[in-house]
């Protein structure tokens, strides 16, 4: 596997980059790849707005857990922060607030930037389900939503949830 970082080693570095002084304040968002390099990615406030939102409607319509958001996951392919993600109370009793989590959440939400590749969401939409996500959601900047889970793409979600995107506001 070449110079692929062991978890361990993704997990110190991790903890490197949250105490750099350089990196704080960044208007990106920032991962670790399978090398422990970071990666950053710029969001609009689009983006933000739409993160606001499925962040608002997952914290009203699903019990027993609670919304997160750009949290620290320890994947296959680095330290990966999904724009939202939910975690049931039993997750919490297991993980705590370790940084990153060894697991994935059981939702994990990635909002398409305008720099992000089909290719990148398809990896990581397969990585936070390989670590444990039981469903993972695409967000488009429109609204349309794609649902993912173990078995592929599904046309609907598993978790009862009515969520209404609002529409892109004109510049």
């Amino acid at each position: 596997m070449g110079n692929v970082a062991t978890p361990e080693a993704l997990a110190f570095r991790w903890t490197e980059v949250m105490r750099d002084p350089g990196l704080r304040d960044l208007p990106y968002k920032i991962e670790l790849n399978a090398w422990g390099k970071i990666e950053m990615s710029p969001a609009s406030n689009r983006h933000a707005r739409l993160q606001g939102r499925i962040a608002g409607e997952f914290s009203r319509q699903l019990p027993g857990g609670e919304v997160l958001t750009e949290v620290a996951i320890l994947t296959d392919i680095g330290v990966r922060v999904p724009d939202v993600a939910w975690a049931s109370g039993d997750f919490f009793r297991i993980h705590g607030e370790t940084t990153p989590y060894p697991r994935a959440p059981e939702l994990c939400v990635e909002i398409v930037s305008a720099s992000n590749t089909d290719a990148e969401l398809q990896e990581k939409t397969r990585a936070y389900l390989a670590a444990g996500a039981q469903e993972v959601w695409v967000v488009a900047e429109s609204g349309a939503v794609r649902y993912f889970d173990a078995t592929g793409e599904r046309s609907a979600s598993r978790y009862a949830i009515a969520l209404s995107l609002p529409a892109p506001l004109k510049e």
